[in-house]
């Protein structure tokens, strides 16, 4: 529960606003790879309930045709030493590529028409494929899911804002290892980057878009 003092400093401050909802959106599934979601492995945890709401936000989306984007962090045996992360976040080395660390979590059932990013860094932009590819859909709108809310989730949301998406984070759809550091990065993404809401929004949302995809003519320049 965030005091009210805080609250009235951020209002001042001018933040808050809603984002807008566009017509084409895509849904990005951040990092929900066994290393993460399986706690038998030091850098995992139980994201069980976080996975179950995912899952239900992909049934719709997939429903209405909504592309789907997943990422996962694999490091091949000579990115090991010479990525500067895994001097600070030393647990990170762990998932090697190849490895079923770096594989999706099969509770979501990956398609083969979804896209797979592998990224060696915090955000699902920075050196990879992910900005190109969503322009070439049109996209319009983000919704991010995945883990952790204070890592690789955080910095890839503030990369989509930058990037120029509107950003929705149903607040269900991200994990992390801790309460404390989830709760206050969910308030400060809400706050300055995306806005954070429940997953019966973001299923309203996916739910009530048009059956056919929007011609061009119809997607705001």
């Amino acid at each position: 529960m965030v005091d009210p003092e805080t609250l009235a400093t951020y209002d001042r401050a001018g933040f808050g606003a809603p984002v807008r909802r566009g017509v084409r959106p895509a849904v990005l599934v951040v990092d929900f790879s066994y290393g993460f979601t399986d706690p038998a492995y030091p850098t995992g945890a139980d994201m069980s309930a976080q996975i179950d709401a995912t899952r239900q936000l992909l049934d719709a989306a997939r429903d209405k045709d909504v592309p789907v984007v997943f990422t996962t962090i694999a490091y091949d045996k000579g990115q090991l030493a010479s990525v500067e992360w895994l001097k600070k976040a030393r647990g990170m080395a762990a998932l090697e590529a190849g490895s079923r660390l770096v594989e999706i979590d099969t509770r979501l059932s990956p398609r083969e028409d979804e896209a797979i990013v592998v990224k060696t860094g915090a955000s699902a932009f920075f050196g990879t494929p992910l900005a190109s590819m969503l322009a070439g859909l049109r996209i319009d709108t983000l919704i991010v899911t995945g883990a952790t809310t204070s890592g690789c989730v955080r910095a890839s949301v503030v990369d989509a804002v930058q990037s120029g998406y509107p950003t929705l984070v149903p607040r269900q759809c991200v994990a992390d290892r801790a309460q404390a550091p989830h709760d206050a990065n969910l308030f400060d993404m809400n706050a300055k980057y995306a806005d954070v809401i429940d997953l019966d929004e973001a299923l309203a949302y996916v739910r009530g878009l048009p059956t056919s995809t929007p011609s061009d003519a119809e997607v705001p320049a």
